[in-house]
């Protein structure tokens, strides 16, 4: 917290956004505070203040780490956080209601946020009851082994013969197509 009292920009209201980081730090032991460049939409970059790691969220009696970043705009808490869900490796997004496909966080109570109702610990806590409604991740399915049967099904051919009938064709381990059917001399 030391690090981002000394770096946090005069541009913030300092004394009312490190209250509210500190006290949602309390409570979300497992994000932790960072300046980094922020992307606009437009390409802009700005050095923002954030929140970034993960929120327990408990679906079907079992705890998830939701990965997540919430950045704070300069002008916060006037604007509400920009959040994200930030999927890992093997991990993707399920697109939903109030979920973009690229994990932007679209929540009723960020859309209404209203200055001296809404604090950051509220939006983390609402976070956790939306997920654990309906979580924003799942697990990446694993990829398919090259020798199973679907493999060799995405990489089969079916060609039409001249007389109307039909002929498959599966590529072999080299990816060149082996005609199967010997009968009807395809």
């Amino acid at each position: 917290m030391d690090s981002i009292k000394k770096t946090l920009p005069k541009t913030y209201i300092r004394k009312h956004v490190l209250q509210e980081v500190e006290l949602a730090l309390t409570h979300f032991k497992d994000l932790k505070p960072a300046m980094e460049d922020y992307v606009y939409n437009d390409g802009k970059k700005k050095n923002l203040l954030n929140l970034k790691g993960i929120i327990p969220v408990t679906y079907k009696e079992t705890t998830y780490n939701i990965p997540i970043c919430v950045w704070l705009e300069e002008n916060y808490p006037q604007s509400a956080p920009i959040c994200y869900v930030k999927p890992t490796h093997n991990m993707m997004i399920v697109k939903q209601d109030f979920i973009t496909s690229n994990g932007e966080v679209m929540l009723p109570y960020l859309e209404e946020w209203k200055q001296g109702e809404c604090d950051l610990v509220s939006l983390l806590q609402v976070m956790v009851i939306t997920f654990e409604d309906s979580p924003p991740v799942c697990m990446r399915p694993p990829p398919l082994p090259e020798s199973s049967c679907w493999w060799q099904f995405l990489k089969a051919q079916i060609y039409s013969k001249s007389d109307g009938t039909f002929c498959l064709s599966l590529a072999n381990e080299d990816s060149r197509p082996h005609l199967q059917d010997k009968e009807t001399n395809c």
